[in-house]
C-alpha cells in the first residue's frame, strides 16, 4: 500500500522527447538521446518524468494532434527504443508518466477521415456532428483570440463538426461506450508497456456531455472512477494526473469522496495567486488559496508547479489581480496569450534575478503537494519571443556551450536552440552549471 502512494514523495519532472536530446544527429529529440541523458535526471532528484506526446501526429500543435494511439513517432525511435527507455528508468528508481490526450484527435486520425466519410461508419457517432451551426458556436473557445469557433463544418461530412481546441483537433465523443472502452484500451496498451500513469490532458473537457450547453456543461465524473479502476487493476501503483483549472468547490468531484476517482490534479488555484504574491508582495490570497485547497481525501495529491508547457493561466485572478501579474511578468503585448495569460518561461519573467527564483521555487518546494518541474526551469534556461504562441517557452534543452547546446550534431534542430545574450546555450548550460557549486542547478538538487 505504501508503495501505490508512491506519488505522495514524488518529484516530477516534465519533458517533450523532441526537444530534450537527439542521439542520431538529425535535428529532432529521440528516446535513445533521452535514455543517455538518465543519469542526470537521476542525479538531479527526479523520482518520476512526464513525457509530453510522442505518437505520431502531423505536430500541428507539439503533439497534442495525435494519429495513432499505439505508437511511437517514428521521429522519436520504436516501441522498442520506448521499452528500452522505461527499463533504464526502473533500474534507476524513475517511474513515467505519458500524457494521455483524448480529448480530441488529430483530424488526419484514420478514426475521424472513416467517420467523415461514412455515415454509416461505427467511428461517426466516436465524434460530436451537427446538422446546423449551433448558436453557441462562438463561446467555450480554448484559445480565444486564435480560435473563431467550436464548431466547423466538414465539406466531405456535409455536417458541423465540434473542437474545443483547433478545428484541426476534433472532440472525441466521450459519451460513446465505445470510445470509454478505447479510452481504457489505450492506458491498458502502454501500462503494459511499463508506464506507471497518465497526465490526463484537459480532464473537464473529456468527462463534459460534448457539444452541448458550453457555458453549463453537465460532467460526467463516474467516467473517472471507471479509468482509476481500470488502471489499478492493471498496475497498482498506476496513477492518474489530472489537468484541470477547475474551481476549488468541485475539487471533490474529481478525486472521489473517499479519493476513488483521480488520484492527482495540478493546482492551479495556487499557482496562479502564488504568482500574483510575487507581483505584488500581497500574501493574502495566496494563503486563501492554500486554505481553499487544502480539503482533499486521504490518498489524494496536489501537483504543485511554477511553469508548464503552456502558458501562465491567470483566467482564475480578478480582472486587477490579472493585470498586476501582467505588468510584474509580462508588460508586453507579445509576452501574453489567449487574454488570460504570459507565455514566458520562469526566469526570464522574474528577470534572471536568483534570489526571486530561489524564492519562488522555495515558496513552491514548501507548498502541499508533489513539486512538478519543468525542463529547463533547473539551469534557468531562457524564451524565444519570436516564436508563436506558447512554442516560445520550448526551445531545446541547452547542454553544454558546443553548437547548438549540445543538443544535436545537426545544424537545423527541430526548433531554434536559444543562443545569444544572458539566456544562449553559451552562458546558460547544464554543463557549465554542473562544473559551478553555486550555480542554479546544484541548488535546484540540494534543494530537491
Amino acid at each position: 500500500m505504501i508503495n501505490d502512494l508512491w506519488y505522495k514523495n514524488a518529484i516530477i519532472y516534465c519533458l517533450s522527447v523532441a526537444t530534450f536530446m537527439d542521439a542520431n544527429g538529425d535535428g529532432i529529440g529521440d528516446f535513445e538521446g533521452l535514455s543517455r541523458r538518465l543519469d542526470y535526471l537521476h542525479g538531479l532528484g527526479v523520482t518520476a518524468i512526464w513525457l509530453m506526446p510522442f505518437q505520431p501526429s502531423p505536430m500541428r500543435d507539439g503533439g497534442y494532434d495525435i494519429t495513432d494511439y499505439y505508437n511511437v513517432d517514428p521521429r522519436y525511435g520504436t516501441l522498442g527504443d520506448f521499452v528500452e527507455f522505461t527499463h533504464g528508468c526502473e533500474q534507476r528508481g524513475i517511474r513515467v508518466l505519458i500524457d494521455l490526450v483524448v480529448n480530441h484527435t488529430s483530424d488526419q486520425h484514420p478514426w475521424f477521415q472513416q467517420a467523415r466519410r461514412d455515415p454509416d461508419s461505427k467511428y461517426r457517432d466516436w465524434y460530436v456532428w451537427s446538422k446546423k451551426k449551433p448558436k453557441d458556436a462562438n463561446s467555450g473557445m480554448v484559445f480565444p483570440g486564435v480560435q473563431k469557433s467550436t464548431w466547423d463544418y466538414d465539406e466531405v461530412a456535409g455536417e458541423y463538426y465540434f473542437h474545443r481546441f483547433y478545428d484541426f483537433q476534433p472532440d472525441l465523443n466521450t459519451s460513446n461506450p465505445l470510445v470509454q472502452a478505447e479510452i481504457l484500451k489505450i492506458m491498458g496498451f502502454w501500462i503494459q508497456l511499463g508506464v506507471a500513469g497518465f497526465r490526463m490532458d484537459a480532464v473537464p473537457f473529456v468527462i463534459q456531455q460534448k457539444g452541448a450547453n458550453l457555458k453549463d456543461p453537465q460532467e460526467q465524473y463516474d467516467m473517472l472512477r471507471e479509468f482509476r479502476g481500470f488502471i489499478s487493476w492493471r498496475r497498482g501503483d498506476a496513477i492518474i494526473i489530472g489537468e484541470a483549472n477547475v474551481l476549488p468547490t468541485v475539487d471533490f468531484d474529481y478525486f472521489g469522496k473517499s479519493g476513488e476517482r483521480i488520484q492527482m490534479m495540478f493546482n492551479f488555484q495556487v499557482n496562479q495567486h502564488l504568482f500574483y504574491a510575487l507581483a505584488s508582495s500581497d500574501s493574502r490570497p495566496l494563503v486563501e488559496a492554500i486554505k481553499k485547497t487544502k480539503p482533499r481525501p486521504q490518498t489524494a495529491q496536489w501537483g504543485q508547479f511554477l511553469r508548464n508547457h503552456d502558458e501562465l493561466d491567470l483566467g482564475r485572478l480578478t480582472d486587477e489581480q490579472r493585470q498586476t501579474v501582467f505588468d510584474a511578468f509580462g508588460p508586453e503585448e507579445n509576452m501574453q496569450l489567449y487574454q488570460r495569460g504570459i507565455r514566458r518561461r520562469l526566469a526570464p519573467m522574474l528577470q534572471g534575478d536568483r534570489r526571486r527564483i530561489e524564492l519562488a521555487y522555495s515558496l513552491m518546494m514548501t507548498l502541499p503537494g508533489s513539486p512538478v518541474l519543468r525542463y529547463g526551469d533547473e539551469i534557468g534556461m531562457g524564451d524565444d519571443l519570436r516564436l508563436k504562441e506558447r512554442e516560445c517557452a520550448r526551445t531545446p534543452m541547452q547542454w553544454s556551450a558546443e553548437p547548438q547546446g549540445g543538443f544535436t550534431k545537426s545544424d537545423k534542430p527541430v526548433s531554434p536552440v536559444i543562443s545569444g545574450g544572458p539566456s544562449g546555450f553559451e552562458h546558460t548550460n547544464a554543463a557549465e552549471q554542473r562544473r559551478d557549486p553555486n550555480s542554479l542547478l546544484n541548488w535546484m538538487e540540494r534543494i530537491i
